[in-house]
């Protein structure tokens, strides 16, 4: 973050206070303005917010960075590979302000976007996508595994995708088989007999459930979906912090 911005004279504030004021937007889903006192100016920490965010070539910020060193730390810290070899995938719906353009959700009828991730057996995020509400989950997990396998090394050694029935078909794993080589497996629960906790399939439900804690996600009020994106990947980030 230091490296981020050419230093042209003395700063001001603390660089730590101003990613900490970041966060608490995040953590405390208040606007800019309402930033407390006791924090930077809210322009500094927007204007360093912007730079962190700002994605190269590849689409790829800082921030997504920091977040995928992050992971391969805490994965080794649990004796795991830097990489995973399955990936957990889901997507669940945020409700839209009323002020911005509303998108309705085939199945749920929601109005806002949807949240697309992967995660590893320990609840750690491999791969963020945000579409439009009316993108349909396996066209989302599509897109999301695509332009990670291709763009970067998060899901080089992915050997199997899990999923639940939302994500059933021969398309979708033909698909998945043609980008990655990896399998497809979908866990029904009317093949489990009875109501229980479908197996594995709880470890991506406690991802939302850490994500959650952050009242920025609860609705969106962006304009673009970038900004969207960039508060689950500093939500994760926030996450691996405080368990570190």
């Amino acid at each position: 973050m230091e490296r981020a911005k050419a230093l042209t004279r003395p700063k001001r504030y603390d660089l730590y206070d101003i990613f900490c004021a970041v966060l608490y937007i995040v953590k405390e889903g208040c606007t800019w303005r309402g930033l407390p006192h006791d924090y930077p100016k809210w322009q500094n920490a927007r204007y360093h917010y912007d730079i962190w965010t700002k994605e190269d070539k590849y689409g790829r910020s800082l921030l997504d960075k920091i977040l995928d060193k992050l992971v391969e730390k805490e994965r080794k810290a649990n004796g795991r590979e830097s990489h995973t070899t399955m990936v957990i995938v889901d997507s669940k719906s945020i409700k839209i302000h009323q002020q911005q353009k509303k998108k309705d959700m085939m199945w749920e009828k929601t109005s806002g976007i949807k949240l697309h991730i992967g995660v590893d057996i320990l609840g750690l995020s491999h791969a963020i996508k945000i579409t439009t509400a009316n993108v349909t989950d396996r066209n989302g997990a599509t897109d999301m595994i695509t332009y990670y396998h291709n763009h970067t090394n998060n899901l080089s050694r992915m050997k199997k995708v899990l999923a639940d029935f939302a994500y059933s078909g021969k398309k979708f794993a033909d698909k998945i088989k043609n980008i990655s080589s990896a399998d497809v497996e979908v866990v029904k629960r009317n093949e489990l007999h009875k109501f229980a906790v479908i197996p594995k399939r709880w470890v991506i439900e406690r991802s939302f459930a850490w994500i959650d804690s952050c009242r920025r996600l609860w609705k969106n009020c962006e304009r673009l979906i970038h900004n969207p994106f960039q508060m689950v990947s500093l939500a994760f980030i926030r996450i691996l912090l405080l368990s570190s």
